[in-house]
């Protein structure tokens, strides 16, 4: 991050030098964000900053050098979680064997997401203005994408087309937070149980 600075005075061969290591920043960072969302869905938003440093293969400084606060680290997740599920909707669309099997991977994806999500609240309990940013961001990024696959489910005649893409987030999001109190409770199972039933009867 820190090489951003380096460049100056419009060398142009300086520029190009610098560009794979900002590159290379970029994904030691996603790398880091990678690791720290795994590490957050088994072991919950507190987990050691040292496993999440052995699970990306790098040493907790360089954890706390992109990351001063586990605040910035979970914000930083939170964000990284959205886009890939955002990205992650055009890719099932075209890569599964039909629409309501991309719908059903994709919301597996989401429900990987709000395992982390739910830890968010507390760790900016004092910043209530950053929280309702970061949830105005998730519902811009992630609606519509629920929308386009619910629509080419409903076009394809496997689910019903009176499906609305909040209303499905929302549902899926009240079964996961039974999670938080119930080791036991297995909410990627129910959730199955909720994709499955939007399948149009035969």
């Amino acid at each position: 991050m820190s090489d951003s600075g380096a460049v100056g005075g419009g060398d142009e061969e300086s520029g190009r030098a610098a560009r794979p290591k900002r590159a290379d920043a970029r994904r030691n960072e996603e790398t880091l964000l990678d690791a720290a969302a795994a590490i957050f869905v088994t072991s919950g938003v507190e987990a050691p900053v040292r496993d999440i440093a052995a699970k990306a293969g790098v040493g907790t400084g360089t954890i706390y050098r992109h990351f001063p606060t586990r605040a910035d680290l979970i914000i930083a997740v939170y964000r990284h979680q959205v886009e890939a599920c955002a990205e992650a909707g055009p890719a099932l669309l075209a890569s599964s064997p039909t629409p309501h099997a991309a719908l059903g991977r994709w919301i597996d994806l989401f429900v990987d997401f709000l395992v982390t999500k739910h830890g968010l609240a507390a760790v900016l309990q004092s910043d209530a203005a950053g929280f309702d940013t970061l949830h105005a961001y998730f519902l811009d990024r992630l609606v519509p994408v629920c929308g386009r696959l619910l629509e080419a489910a409903a076009a394809a005649g496997e689910i019903r087309s009176d499906l609305d893409a909040i209303a499905l987030m929302r549902g899926v999001g009240n079964l996961c937070i039974g999670a938080d109190a119930d080791p036991g409770y297995d909410a990627r199972r129910l959730v199955e149980l909720l994709v499955a039933g939007l399948r149009r009867s035969a």
